[in-house]
């Protein structure tokens, strides 16, 4: 069944986290993971959010990931999973920054775009740039529940996308997005599916 679908791509929700410890088959790690959204406009500088924070910077974070974006249309999928495997009774909502997303986007999907388009947002100075899909670990895991959460996001290709900050400015809930393209080389889609082969194949 298609996804419903906002008719102009907008900002749904901003979250932001400091990194702290999580627990997953008995170990614990510090990550970033666990974001929750905030009110009003929000500063966003070359190394992401204001107020947020990544524990891995081999894997999050830095110029090239300073912000990840989730599409607000795949939460239903992941409600209906987790209760499918048991870990909840019922397919509850997914609170917003609940997969470590900054920014929750309604309207726009990873089909809808290509590393290198670019975004810019009603009434804010503040460009972001399409850099890679995000690579699911363990974290994610720990997280939803099941130990097969990582794998599914990868499938699925319901991996979100990391974006480097192009123009700094302040972002906040509700905004517009326009999309303008880029070289248009590799879109999101394949470049999901080459991080998933390459994994598959080791």
């Amino acid at each position: 069944m298609p996804e419903a679908r906002d008719p102009t791509p907008r900002i749904a929700t901003i979250s932001v986290g400091l990194a702290r410890p999580i627990e997953y088959e008995g170990r614990q790690f510090l990550s970033g993971i666990g974001k929750a959204p905030v009110a009003g406009g929000v500063a966003v500088g070359r190394l992401g959010l204001a107020g947020d924070e990544q524990a891995d910077l081999s894997a999050h974070g830095g110029l090239a990931k300073a912000v990840y974006a989730y599409p607000q249309e795949h939460l239903s999928f992941w409600s209906a999973e987790r209760c499918r495997r048991g870990v909840t009774a019922w397919p509850a909502p997914l609170a917003p920054g609940f997969i470590g997303e900054n920014l929750l986007l309604a309207g726009l999907l990873e089909r809808d775009l290509w590393v290198g388009d670019v975004l810019s947002f009603a009434d804010s100075s503040c460009v972001l740039r399409v850099t890679a899909p995000r690579e699911p670990c363990f974290k994610l895991c720990a997280v939803m529940g099941f130990a097969q959460a990582a794998q599914r996001m990868a499938r699925e290709r319901r991996t979100g996308f990391y974006l480097a900050v192009d123009e700094p400015g302040e972002l906040q809930a509700g905004m517009a997005i326009r999309v303008q393209a880029g070289q248009r080389r590799l879109s999101l889609i394949e470049a999901i599916d080459a991080k998933w082969a390459k994994q598959r194949n080791h």
